[in-house]
């Protein structure tokens, strides 16, 4: 098992869950983090500190698509292990249907 961040976190982008990991598996993207399936050990941690409730186990159901984002763009984007402020407007964005088709960035963020 592993854990996947989805479209609930596109535009939110809060970082809490960046700050508890305990073996830095979160890298950025541009306006959303992504979770590497094979760094992730698992633990849990990160999902309840996720405001925008965006970090799921990949045994719900209709997971497949996050794991394959999370792990596509897990190995192309910069590693972060430190959390900054997210989007002035982030609160706006909570509880968006559909942000992936029309927001989401496959251009890599800052990183650390």
């Amino acid at each position: 098992m592993t854990y996947i961040v989805n479209e609930s976190c596109i535009k939110c982008k809060y970082m809490d869950c960046v700050e508890v990991c305990p073996v830095d598996c979160f890298y950025e993207g541009e306006n959303m983090l992504v979770i590497h399936p094979d760094e992730c050990i698992d633990c849990g941690v990160c999902e309840p500190e996720c405001p925008a409730e965006a970090i799921k186990p990949d045994t719900e159901p209709g997971i497949e698509k996050w794991l394959n984002v999370n792990a596509e763009f897990a190995k192309t984007w910069p590693n972060i292990t430190v959390k900054r402020d997210g989007p002035a407007d982030g609160k706006e964005w909570e509880g968006v249907e559909g942000k992936f088709d029309k927001y989401f960035s496959p251009e890599p963020g800052t990183g650390d």
